[in-house]
């Protein structure tokens, strides 16, 4: 996730992001357009199998399923050079230089657009450079450091080769449309993005919803936690509203921001980029070129955020608490607040130092160790029922260490 084209690991495919920024129908969309929509259960059942499809990338090695695992929120859960941090492409060696986001919840993202008062917001991606989630799920078959098919006709000679796709797909858009490369790539986008957008990806019943239900009752640590994420700067870019709560909250305002981050340099190492490459964010979506936008990212939502480690765009930061505290160099002056706790060292600087959301981030009180804490067991609220055990499991790893850290202590002294 990645690169502009000489650099496609960033825009991925420019010219689809550019179309849909002017307004301007791709053809293939358009001749699907024409056809009688298809059955919606029928196209999702369509691109939940070819979510899990690894005849969708070059080597036949990985699917959408590979990088975005439905057992861990559809995030990537496997080890490269740089951790977890940047997910590794067909072809074993490639790494990305960006986060792999989950795609719970992505389906509630707008289209790409400008708000009236200038702001960039929606689509899908980092940088948005997909417009809405059909330009999502079609370009990385074509990326060449994630599933780096050659191009569309390969795609759709793939589908072609099994009956069943091709009595799908017929019956779906059409007889004969996987004889036509531009249509069958955007049928099958249009299925995968059909699939993403089912209760699968997007159940609401955290404990954080049974609570706003009534049907459950938070600690006293996580409702404290819940007010704090009110009263700090979290509401200003995590929440859809100024005021009020929305009915489905997602936990973002889908706008764009640059919070500073660093650069992860295991991530930068491990995609081949260089020191010398600058991550600029939206300044690299096509069309997009005022300086103004350099080092935004798309704000994430928080909905399974505990479970979807590592953090930011880069995943410089492994641990969610660690994540908490980087906000916390903005509003506070303890000496303490200015260390990365990971590294013990201070937080870094900014990969784009220019055009900083200070209004947003030095808003608030600055946060004691209590509130961090309570913070972080209500964003654990966030997490859907399915995946409270990877929760569980995670706390008791936390009990293991802390049980270890205690022994060694007793043991050296």
């Amino acid at each position: 996730m990645l690169r502009r084209f000489a650099l496609i690991a960033a825009t991925g495919l420019g010219g689809w992001a550019a179309l849909a920024l002017s307004g301007t129908p791709a053809p293939a969309q358009d001749a699907l357009a024409a056809l009688a929509p298809p059955d919606p259960a029928r196209l999702a059942r369509l691109g939940e199998r070819l979510f899990t499809e690894p005849a969708l990338s070059r080597g036949a090695t990985q699917s959408c399923a590979t990088c975005h695992d439905p057992a861990h929120a559809f995030t990537d859960p496997r080890e490269g050079r740089a951790g977890r941090a940047v997910s590794v492409g067909d072809d074993g060696e490639s790494h990305g230089d960006r986060n792999t986001p989950t795609l719970t919840y992505a389906a509630f993202s707008p289209t790409f657009h400008r708000t009236e008062n200038g702001h960039y917001k929606g689509g899908q991606f980092w940088d948005g450079r997909a417009a809405d989630l059909r330009e999502q799920a079609g370009q990385p078959m074509l990326n060449p450091v994630e599933m780096a098919m050659p191009d569309k006709e390969t795609i759709a000679a793939r589908l072609r080769k099994d009956a069943d796709y091709r009595a799908d797909f017929d019956s779906l858009f059409g007889a004969g449309i996987l004889d036509d490369a531009e249509r069958a790539y955007d049928a099958a986008a249009q299925a995968l993005a059909a699939w993403q957008s089912t209760p699968a990806f997007s159940a609401f019943d955290s404990r954080y919803d049974r609570w706003m239900r009534g049907e459950e009752k938070l600690t006293p640590q996580e409702e404290f936690g819940h007010t704090v994420f009110i009263t700090w700067n979290c509401r200003l870019c995590h929440m859809q509203r100024k005021q009020g709560i929305a009915p489905q909250e997602t936990f973002t305002n889908f706008e764009y921001h640059n919070i500073g981050v660093p650069v992860n340099p295991d991530a930068r190492t491990a995609s081949g980029l260089g020191t010398d490459h600058i991550d600029r964010g939206l300044l690299d979506h096509p069309g997009i070129d005022d300086p103004l936008e350099a080092g935004k990212f798309k704000v994430p939502t928080l909905r399974n955020v505990a479970v979807t480690a590592p953090y930011m765009h880069n995943g410089a930061f492994k641990d969610l608490r660690t994540a908490v505290s980087f906000y916390n160099k903005y509003t506070s002056r303890r000496a303490q607040a200015q260390v990365n706790p990971e590294t013990g060292q201070d937080w870094g600087h900014p990969e784009v130092p220019e055009n900083l959301s200070l209004t947003e981030l030095e808003s608030g009180l600055a946060l004691d160790d209590a509130r961090v804490d309570a913070l972080v067991a209500f964003l654990e609220t966030l997490t859907d029922r399915r995946y409270e055990p990877l929760l569980d499991e995670q706390r008791a790893a936390r009990a293991a260490d802390t049980t270890k850290d205690t022994e060694d202590g007793d043991t050296n002294s």
